[in-house]
């Protein structure tokens, strides 16, 4: 099943509620999105961390084959 990019916005919003979050519809088929996540906790973190704090928020929605998400570019970085 596929997902909006607005279910996207909102499991990251929930970890994220402050950040500046951009979901980009790649492909039109609702299971290739570019995100990019300007958030203040990303201050001190290197970009793995980043990224890993990000998909920790998707709960899972890109898990295996199954997964809702099959595809997520993932841009992140603190404000400058």
């Amino acid at each position: 099943m596929a997902m909006e990019a607005q279910d996207i916005e909102a499991l990251i919003r929930e970890s994220f509620p402050k950040a500046k979050i951009t979901i980009t519809d790649l492909a039109g088929d609702g299971n290739h999105y570019a995100a990019e996540v300007i958030d203040e906790s990303f201050k001190g973190m290197n970009r793995v961390q980043q990224q890993r704090a990000v998909y920790a928020a998707l709960k899972g929605k890109m898990d295996g084959a199954q997964g809702e998400l099959h595809a997520l570019a993932l841009t992140t970085k603190a404000p400058e």
